[in-house]
């Protein structure tokens, strides 16, 4: 059986219908931060083992964006909610 993400919009979804887009946890430095900060930000990336927060695109669905939390080394996924609402403050 396939892998199955719980798109809070969708249900339950191949994870094949999704792309990983990145780290949910970096901060975007401000527009007058340095030159090292913007470098940091834009090449350099942790490869954390175990539980982590990802962003995650629904592409072949409803193409909304989703943070999900998964296990690296097991693949397993813990929680997924919608970016837009974490933005706003919203419950996870």
């Amino acid at each position: 059986m396939a892998s199955l993400i719980s798109c809070p919009h969708c249900g339950p979804r191949p994870k094949e219908e999704f792309s990983v887009t990145g780290d949910a946890t970096r901060l975007r430095p401000a527009s007058d931060a340095s030159d090292e900060a913007w470098h940091a930000y834009v090449y350099l990336r942790a490869n954390p083992k175990g539980v982590h927060l990802e962003h995650w695109q629904h592409v072949g669905g409803c193409r909304r964006f989703l943070v999900v939390e998964r296990n690296t080394a097991t693949h397993d996924v813990l929680s997924v909610a919608d970016a837009a609402e974490l933005a706003r403050g919203g419950a996870a």
